[in-house]
């Protein structure tokens, strides 16, 4: 299953499209234009170049155009709720190069190189953003521009962002290489509460085990089993947060061979015990 090219649909011909998110998510793909996306009322794991990671309400996302990325959403009784988020879409071409090399919009020229890393915001630039994405959705004309351009200074004068793809991490346009890598993405997200061996994931991969490794590590800048304990740590966060299930049950349920290793894996990515985390949330 190749990274699927998503067309982007500007349904008014405008430069910038706003759009409430109604899908359940994990279709791994990419697109020229940048996107900004503000999950409301879901969460669960997000997967963007080389990063995952849980997301939940009022999660804010800002990346550049190709770079290969999914929301698996985790829904009760198969279900998500309506309008569960909002996604903003532009090209570069709409603000142009112009515009951008004046000095009024430096800090708007370094945010869109940041992008190229993908950038995640607190909760509180969220939910500064949000009036203005709910507005942006309806709005147009001149009032649509407004609206991205007071979501653009939220993002540019917020203090508390951070980046989301490691900074060795580098997409590669190679169509074969690009393949493997989704392919090996998509097999992980769907059968990692399963053993997956260095054998097996290799063969996804059509490579030999140590060329594998390799090249795994290369584009992916985490080795395979470091990669494959941080997806499963991290539903094992979810479900410790989100439901009463026995430790022991969500080891098992998220693929750990046993409730020691569990623990370790556990420990060493969020740096306490199952237990311990939990505790928090009560």
């Amino acid at each position: 299953m190749v990274a699927e090219l998503e067309k982007i649909l500007y349904d008014d011909g405008g430069g910038f499209r706003a759009a409430y998110i109604n899908d359940i998510g994990g279709m791994w793909h990419f697109h020229p234009e940048y996107e900004l996306v503000l999950n409301i009322k879901s969460n669960g794991t997000r997967i963007i170049g080389d990063s995952v990671e849980l997301f939940d309400q009022y999660d804010m996302v800002f990346i550049a155009g190709n770079i290969p990325h999914c929301w698996n959403y985790y829904r009760q009784d198969g279900t998500l709720p309506e309008k569960h988020g909002i996604m903003v879409h532009f090209k570069l071409a709409s603000i142009g190069d112009a515009l951008l090399s004046q000095h009024e919009l430096h800090s708007l020229k370094e945010l869109l190189n940041e992008a190229e890393r993908g950038i995640v915001f607190s909760v509180e630039d969220a939910r500064k953003a949000e009036k203005h994405l709910l507005k942006m959705i309806s709005n147009k004309g001149i009032d649509k521009v407004i609206d991205f351009f007071n979501i653009i200074q939220i993002m540019c004068t917020s203090e508390k962002r951070g980046y989301l793809c490691s900074d060795n991490y580098k997409l590669a346009f190679d169509e074969r290489g690009n393949k493997r890598m989704t392919d090996v993405y998509n097999y992980i997200r769907e059968n990692y509460f399963k053993p997956i061996s260095l054998e097996k994931i290799s063969k996804i991969a059509r490579m030999s085990p140590f060329a594998f490794s390799r090249y795994f590590k290369k584009n992916c800048g985490a080795g395979f089993v470091e990669y494959l304990n941080r997806v499963r740590t991290n539903k094992a966060c979810y479900l410790l947060r989100e439901t009463e299930y026995q430790v022991h049950d969500i080891a098992v349920e998220c693929g750990f061979a046993s409730i020691s290793n569990f623990n370790k894996q556990f420990r060493k990515t969020e740096g306490i015990s199952p237990r311990d985390y939990r505790a928090q949330f009560k």
